[in-house]
């Protein structure tokens, strides 16, 4: 098995961690596990305290790193649906477990 060095800047861990661990991407990514496929609008309605440019950008970015997609409707009004990959499905676990931990011992860590 390979070796993981965090402090090189090659590493995995960290590459992957950096992606993510932005102040948006977590809470996207945990709204649209529960609700499956969103629009844009959808998504701004339910993370309310992000801006729209934040929320286009960190858009883009989910979905060049392959964690959601998006899907365009070739309709009038065009229509955007946002989902996750099924990348972003395997991940949901990890992020389950960071939000139960979070729930748990948010008391404490934020006394």
């Amino acid at each position: 098995m390979r070796t993981l060095n965090p402090l090189y800047p090659t590493c995995p861990i960290r590459n992957v961690i950096n992606r993510i661990s932005d102040k948006w991407s977590l809470l996207i990514l945990s709204t649209l596990n529960q609700n499956h496929i969103m629009r844009y609008k959808e998504l701004n309605n339910a993370i309310p305290d992000i801006s729209q440019k934040m929320l286009s950008s960190t858009l883009k970015r989910l979905e060049e790193d392959k964690l959601i997609k998006r899907k365009m409707y070739a309709e009038i009004p065009p229509r955007v649906e946002y989902s996750l990959t099924k990348t972003g499905k395997e991940f949901m676990p990890a992020i389950d477990m960071m939000v139960n931990w979070a729930l748990e011992h948010f008391e404490e860590i934020t006394r």
